[in-house]
């Protein structure tokens, strides 16, 4: 069971970090031990995990206590990408500048080095964030079905994930949850991640037999993408304003 300890934003805990006041969001779990912290892949809030007798007090003075850690944090996260006329973004590992008219449709469409797209300006940004998230959802479930194909394996649940730590995961159920801005990447990077993924349902670790399998199964090469993923990962997570 599990409880957010969320307030009116009014009364919310913040903390003052490298310059901006960050939202402190507490959340309590059963089989929790110990405290542990982390920063939204955002830089929007503070979550803090505690077990069930932990005092909210005490979490707010363990965030407190690592003011230092979480500025080096925030300032580590990427700019905001402004989203608007003449921006760009990027979309499967090319940049497409944007061109915003509000008589076109409401829906994205790529057009040679162009994204068109229509309706209000206000809420442009959100709109071209559903609609890279439904993009994703599509690429992926090709892409999880092919690579199962090729494992002989059922295809199993697919969930997308926006984890800041991780661009996929294979649970011991099966279920499998790829990163959704991997969608930016190129092709042959997120196509990595879900071979991987897929080379756990037959390997669950990270054995040479698992590494075998996914050179088997994965066309391209899995050294190159983890490489752009080291230097390019950062920027995917950019929020969009």
């Amino acid at each position: 069971m599990l409880d957010w300890l969320r307030r009116d934003p009014r009364e919310e805990p913040t903390l003052e970090i490298a310059g901006r006041k960050v939202p402190v969001v507490i959340r309590r779990l059963a089989q929790s031990r110990r405290m542990t912290m982390r920063l939204a892949p955002d830089g929007s809030e503070i979550r803090i995990s505690i077990p069930r007798w932990t005092r909210t007090e005490d979490a707010l003075a363990f965030a407190r206590s690592k003011q230092s850690w979480l500025a080096i944090q925030i300032e580590a996260l990427p700019e905001p990408t402004h989203l608007g006329e003449g921006s760009s973004l990027d979309f499967r590992g090319h940049r497409f500048i944007i061109r915003h008219d509000p008589a076109l449709p409401r829906r994205p469409v790529p057009d040679d080095g162009l994204l068109l797209v229509g309706g209000p300006e206000s809420s442009l940004a959100p709109r071209l964030k559903r609609w890279l998230e439904g993009e994703a959802r599509d690429v992926l479930a090709a892409d999880l079905a092919e690579y199962c194909r090729r494992a002989e394996q059922p295809v199993p649940p697919l969930a997308l994930s926006s984890a800041r730590r991780r661009w996929g995961s294979c649970a011991a159920d099966g279920s499998i949850r790829i990163n959704w801005r991997l969608v930016m990447a190129p092709d042959h990077v997120r196509r990595s991640v879900v071979a991987h993924e897929v080379a756990h349902l037959v390997h669950f670790d990270h054995s040479p037999a698992f590494h075998a399998f996914l050179a088997g199964i994965f066309e391209g090469s899995v050294p190159s993408a983890n490489r752009w993923l080291k230097e390019n990962g950062p920027t995917l997570y950019a929020p969009f304003g």
